[in-house]
């Protein structure tokens, strides 16, 4: 019993240490579901319903917006104004938008 028990963690930590996540991260999928989604409200950065609440860095730290599971959360479910593209976009798109915004805030949006 002993034994199977460590071949099942050595296996477990076997399977772990391939896994990449970073991997199944898509920045250019991001961009161009960003581009159809999410550029009407959001151009540049910006946002034209709650001006203040952009995704530029300093506003998505303010906001407690800077995680990729938090804009994926409001992406998912919307919040005020936004709508929830929970039904609209798969799980993989949001997560990849989610990436992308980050990664676009981090850099700047110009």
């Amino acid at each position: 019993m002993k034994n199977f028990f460590l071949s099942l963690f050595i296996s477990c930590l076997t399977l772990i240490s391939f896994y990449n996540p970073a991997e199944a991260v898509d920045i250019n999928n991001g961009e161009s579901v960003f581009t159809a989604n999410c550029s009407a409200c959001h151009a540049g950065g910006n946002n034209v319903i709650m001006p203040e609440k952009t995704l530029k860095k300093d506003a998505l730290g303010t906001n407690q917006m800077n995680s990729v599971s938090a804009i994926t959360y409001q992406v998912t479910n919307g919040k005020n104004a936004m709508p929830a593209f929970g039904g609209r976009l798969s799980e993989p798109d949001i997560e990849d938008v989610a990436n992308f915004v980050l990664s676009r805030s981090e850099k700047g949006w110009d």
